[in-house]
């Protein structure tokens, strides 16, 4: 775990790392990042927003001759396979997977009820919504497919949400991740990216608890 947020928390350095180390094949590493990321339910802690940032920070340098409209294929195409993978998982072994004595370790009850809470708050919306909510965004295709969500309704609110999502933080990090002032506190734009995130899921657990004590 320390690992991770090591890698999370410098993760300039590190993908700088991987692309001197295995140049052309970075983009087929951080789309298996970013494929996993979505696509293993119980893998929810993996770095996305701050990933994509960071590659397409990286794309705007000339001297990592890295193409940000491949990146950008790669992160919609990885979010698009992931998502797809977690929500046939959700439909085929669901409940089998959260009651598993292994597998179900990895599964948050907690942020699993979040991601349904959320779903039934927002509807097929949420969908679209979760994409930019770390960790929720990885059960949401599990929860929707659990609630007999159409995959042609599921994969059409999808495919809006991720290619928002790609624009938003490819866009960020390739205009403005190599401003100076970025660029030397990197790791703190970093927290502020994941906290920024992490808001819309806080206020909506915190008006899930004000109803329940209410009720």
């Amino acid at each position: 775990m320390q690992t991770l947020i090591d890698f999370v928390l410098h993760i300039d350095a590190h993908l700088v790392g991987i692309v001197n180390s295995f140049g052309d094949w970075s983009y087929l590493i951080l789309f298996a990042i970013i494929f996993i990321e979505t696509g293993a339910v119980i893998l929810p802690f993996l770095p996305g927003d701050s990933l994509l940032f960071a590659a397409t920070a990286l794309a705007a340098k000339p001297v990592y001759h890295l193409n940000v409209w491949i990146f950008v294929l790669t992160f919609c195409l990885a979010a698009l396979l992931g998502d797809s993978l977690n929500f046939y998982l959700g439909k085929k072994v669901g409940q089998a997977l959260r009651n598993h004595p292994f597998f179900g370790k990895f599964i948050s009850d907690d942020k699993m009820d979040e991601a349904e809470q959320f779903f039934d708050k927002h509807g097929n919306i949420s969908i679209t919504l979760a994409r930019f909510m770390p960790i929720i965004r990885t059960f949401a295709p599990f929860v929707a497919a659990g609630s007999n969500m159409p995959y042609k309704s599921f994969i059409r609110y999808n495919i809006v949400g991720n290619v928002l999502w790609v624009a938003l933080c490819c866009g960020g990090g390739y205009f403005f991740g190599n401003i100076p002032f970025v660029k030397e506190h990197f790791s703190v734009v970093v927290l502020g990216i994941i906290v920024v995130s992490l808001i819309p899921a806080l206020i909506s657990f915190i008006r899930s608890s004000l109803k329940s004590k209410k009720a």
